[in-house]
């Protein structure tokens, strides 16, 4: 197994995240204040008062030029009976225009103008004076207010400006500072955030490659210090479950082999056993090297996987199926679309001949069939068979494991057929199950990824 190449550490997940943040603040800060300095100042809305003495004395019509007044007729005036001292000046100078008491003029939610900006007041004394304003620039209020009047008989007439449900100068001025940090900000983001994602895909497509192969190559060390250390721990494990699996599987190799040595003298031996009891003894040797090659022969797949190649599995189940009925066993196979995935060609095959040997041997007949359901790609064997208990649906996978206890080799084998198969689907990230079906009989049911 290779050793991964140690790069240097890029920086802290802490410190990217800080960088990404204070990029984000800094670059929107900057367009705000770009925009602030370098677009004309929004222009609240403002009405002189002779439109607000015409509204305010009911004469709607050609003489308003504003026609965004709304008026109406209360009982009270609104906020109360008082104007705030900061309007007084305005209520004022508004009942003399329209010939009334003070105390019967009120104005309320008003809004002074900043004459502080001298570019906002220079706006509005312009406009006044091409309306025809000249000399009165500073006999306007700016929206939003409520101007109330005392009328004759006891009511208020009430005066205010037209409330609209759209955005105001400066909501779409804000929105504009949004969107346009936005969008400098998306590219920024998005590549950061593909940085930062990057070694978790990486880190998962590891795993999945770990699950279905232990010698698959190790992950290249690189990304911000905190990835480094997961890497390389990552990396670690993967070769101690190398090391670990290697060295069960030889051991159990090696135990299979030496064994052959005594069970040779045995044979020898029983050359002076009793008549009666030599077939017998020559029938368990007989049955024990045969549990010792199949031993050795699974411990060679083990420790010595195939190429994985593409390759075309519908094609490669019709083909096991078309071979075994040529030797007169009673098989079934269901044409299916073509499924290409990645595996070990001879492994598969072998895998989907112990299901099929095993469907004949004990359903008396086989059926097989290819389906896909989403991103799995299924293969069901079903016989005709007694089926198997829900309590032995597990340990029939077992190595050496069989129901029938007798291990005759006309009933059976020797119980490793289907931990092979177990074994095959697994190591190349899938599974096998086995299923009653209901009207009798057992499927087989092998997952593998699409």
């Amino acid at each position: 197994m290779s050793r991964a190449p140690d790069r240097r550490a890029t920086a802290s997940l802490f410190v990217q995240v800080l960088m990404l943040v204070g990029v984000s603040l800094i670059t929107a800060q900057a367009i705000s204040i770009f925009l602030l300095f370098n677009l004309p100042p929004p222009v609240p809305d403002f009405y002189r008062f002779s439109e607000i003495a015409e509204a305010l004395q009911g004469r709607p019509g050609d003489l308003i030029e504003r026609r965004d007044l709304q008026y109406r007729v209360t009982r009270i005036p609104p906020e109360g009976q008082s104007t705030a001292d900061s309007m007084v000046w305005a209520r004022d100078q508004l009942a003399e225009d329209l010939s009334v008491a003070q105390s019967d003029l009120v104005i309320a939610k008003t809004y002074r103008l900043p004459i502080s900006d001298r570019r906002v007041f220079r706006i509005v004394r312009d406009r006044m004076e091409r309306a025809g304003g000249e000399g009165q620039e500073d006999r306007f209020l700016v929206a939003p207010f409520e101007i109330a009047m005392k009328r004759p008989d006891g009511q208020w007439a009430v005066v205010h400006p037209e409330r609209s449900l759209g955005l105001n100068v400066w909501q779409q001025r804000v929105l504009l500072w949004f969107l346009l940090s936005a969008l400098v900000m998306a590219p920024i983001a998005w590549m950061f955030a593909r940085r930062l994602s990057k070694p978790f895909r990486l880190f998962a497509e590891a795993a999945e490659r770990l699950g279905r192969d232990p010698d698959s190559p190790p992950l290249e060390i690189a990304g911000s210090a905190e990835i480094s250390v997961a890497v390389r721990a990552f990396n670690q494990m993967q070769e101690r479950l190398r090391r670990y699996v290697q060295d069960r599987t030889a051991m159990v190799g090696a135990i299979a082999h030496d064994l052959r040595t005594p069970l040779t003298r045995l044979r020898f031996r029983i050359e002076n056993a009793p008549e009666d009891q030599r077939a017998k003894m020559a029938a368990d040797i007989d049955q024990m090297e045969a549990m010792v090659a199949a031993t050795l022969g699974f411990v060679r797949d083990a420790t010595k996987p195939g190429q994985r190649t593409r390759l075309e599995l519908a094609s490669l189940v019709e083909s096991v199926c078309d071979e075994m009925a040529e030797t007169g066993a009673a098989i079934e196979v269901e044409r299916a679309e073509k499924v290409v995935i990645e595996g070990d060609p001879i492994a598969l095959r072998r895998l989907v001949t112990n299901l099929v040997e095993n469907a004949v041997k004990f359903g008396d007949r086989a059926r097989a069939r290819v389906i896909i359901e989403g991103r799995t790609v299924v293969i069901e064997i079903e016989d005709e068979g007694p089926g198997i208990p829900i309590e032995d649906m597990e340990r029939i996978f077992e190595p050496f494991y069989r129901r029938e206890p007798s291990r005759s080799r006309g009933t059976g084998g020797i119980g490793l057929g289907l931990a092979v198969v177990r074994s095959i689907a697994r190591s190349h990230g899938g599974d096998v199950t086995m299923i009653n079906r209901p009207g009798g009989g057992l499927t087989a049911r092998v997952l593998l990824p699409a």
